[in-house]
């Protein structure tokens, strides 16, 4: 690998990442540091069409271990395609989930044994592991408000069916397996109280970062 840096961002659907991203983009850009922003599931063109499967298939059922492998079919596309040339290029690169949220959904949510996920996980980013993981940390309940009055008002962000439609017990088992995983790797994975304005969340991804980028 080259220089560069991938910060992933994760969190429960509502958490509030995707606000977060475009603020640290914006942030970076002004100070003559742009980033390659890119997510989970997607960020290629192959990437894209298994995207609009795995987010918005409606009523087909979806087996849970076919839902966890084109998770990982995607992330391999990813980290050869776009992901590891941008490194190597000293970039900086902002993703938007990565290796964690399959753990957290597909291994927490939806009971894939832990570690055949982080075995395939390996095998589909190649080793490559996040400089820094900020994980934006917020109560289920609203978390599922906010993405409830974010489709009804449609003013941004996906509808991601699938998600949606599970119950508050799946979502409380995801936020506690992302728990999990920040007791695991402390150094990397930052935990941020996401229950604040998108300014004062923002500070605290810049605390995060001060030493990391320089800014």
């Amino acid at each position: 690998m080259g220089k560069g840096i991938l910060i992933t961002f994760e969190g429960t659907d509502g958490c509030g990442k995707t606000t977060q991203i475009s603020l640290l983009k914006d942030y970076l850009s002004k100070r003559g540091k742009p980033a390659t922003v890119t997510r989970e599931p997607g960020g290629t063109s192959i990437g894209d069409i298994v995207r609009r499967i795995l987010l918005h298939s409606g009523g087909i059922a979806l087996n849970s271990l076919t839902e966890t492998l084109l998770y990982e079919g995607c992330r391999a596309q990813l980290v050869r395609e776009l992901i590891q040339p941008a490194l190597e290029r000293g970039e900086t690169v902002l993703c938007d989930r990565f290796a964690d949220s399959t753990i957290a959904y597909q291994g927490y949510g939806r009971g894939i044994e832990i570690e055949t996920i982080k075995t395939l996980n390996r095998i589909a980013t190649d080793g490559l592991t996040p400089t820094i993981t900020l994980l934006f940390d917020i109560d289920p309940k609203i978390a599922l408000q906010r993405t409830s009055l974010r489709k009804n008002s449609n003013t941004g962000g996906e509808n991601e069916e699938r998600f949606e439609k599970e119950g508050l017990e799946f979502h409380k088992k995801v936020r506690q397996g992302f728990k999990e995983l920040a007791k695991e790797e402390p150094e990397r994975i930052k935990v941020i109280d996401a229950n604040r304005t998108p300014e004062e969340i923002h500070l605290e991804v810049l605390g995060h970062l001060k030493r990391l980028l320089s800014v």
